[in-house]
């Protein structure tokens, strides 16, 4: 009668090469999640700098100024005539926040006349957009 030899155990192994591959993956996927995640509707101007607190409300209503004192509401264009009609649908109480983002080149004329049509149209509280140093 021939004897088997007991078979050697050997240890099992973690391949760390495809964890790697899996956890820069889920890196990159929610990364672009969050990023998709945010509603901006404010047109990209050179904003002034300063320090500021950041924005906690979900969905600001934007009043844009660019350079050329062009008047946009969350990215839809509009004249100092037509802007308090068009704001006063998107302010649904007095304690709706306005996030005015003014070209740093914009005209300051243009933008005060363009925040007292936003207060025409119902809104009590402005944010002055600004870019962080």
């Amino acid at each position: 009668m021939k004897l088997r030899k007991p078979r050697v155990q050997r240890k099992g192994r973690i391949e760390i090469i495809p964890m790697i591959d899996v956890m820069f993956f889920l890196l990159a996927t929610f990364m672009l999640a969050s990023l998709s995640m945010q509603s901006l509707n404010a047109l990209k101007v050179n904003l002034p700098q300063g320090q500021a607190a950041r924005l906690t409300s979900d969905t600001p209503v934007t009043l844009s100024i660019d350079a050329d004192s062009h008047i946009y509401v969350n990215r839809s264009p509009v004249t100092l005539d037509t802007l308090a009609a068009t704001l006063r649908p998107l302010l649904h109480s007095s304690e709706e926040n306005i996030v005015v983002s003014a070209d740093n080149n914009a005209r300051q004329g243009v933008v005060v006349q363009a925040m007292l049509q936003a207060r025409a149209a119902g809104g009590q509280h402005f944010l002055i957009a600004v870019a962080h140093e």
